[in-house]
């Protein structure tokens, strides 16, 4: 498979096929994201459709392992907070998560899951902007430190103290409301 900064570069090329591979790599967790900040799934998409038109509309800076990634999500979260600040809407929550059984054996062990995951997002939900932002960067997206910080113009240590307070005050917060462990 071919880095993303290889298929951009493809698609400045000329190749089609390129940028409709990034598109495919990227457009559903990119949508899920801005709509983590907008609540509106429409307008989340609209948006994402806004910023794969800004980058692939003129060259841009995307140099190294994860950088293509990193100027999406950094461009995503610019439109994002503009239209924020133009409909005067807050950050809001990330959507729950659907899981289907995948057999009447697995029910109960899906249900358990679902519910788990519920709390998750009922815990990330309550903690400060910044934090939730940077695990949802770091763990669901799967960025490095360095693309995250990009992402959230800050510096790398800037992150790292985002993400270890994170997950202090998300492990609190479920310790609070009865949260145990599977390895309890």
């Amino acid at each position: 498979m071919i880095s993303d900064e290889t298929a951009y570069r493809r698609y400045l090329d000329g190749e089609q096929k390129a940028a409709d591979l990034l598109v495919e790599k990227y457009g559903t967790p990119l949508t899920l994201y801005i709509n983590g900040y907008l609540k509106d799934m429409n307008e989340a998409e609209d948006l994402m459709i806004e910023a794969f038109a800004r980058i692939f509309a003129k060259e841009r800076p995307v140099k190294g392992a994860g950088a293509f990634q990193a100027y999406l999500y950094k461009t995503a979260r610019n439109l994002a907070l503009r239209h924020l600040k133009k409909h005067r809407l807050r950050f809001q929550h990330f959507d729950e998560l659907d899981f289907e059984p995948q057999s009447d054996v697995l029910a109960d062990t899906e249900l358990f899951r679902r519910e788990r995951s519920r709390q998750l997002y009922d815990a990330l939900e309550k903690l400060k902007a910044e934090y939730r932002e940077a695990l949802y960067l770091v763990y669901f997206e799967g960025m490095s430190y360095r693309a995250a910080a990009a992402v959230m113009h800050k510096s790398e240590g800037q992150i790292t103290k985002l993400v270890y307070r994170g997950k202090q005050s998300l492990k609190a917060i479920l310790e609070q409301e009865g949260f145990t462990y599977a390895d309890e």
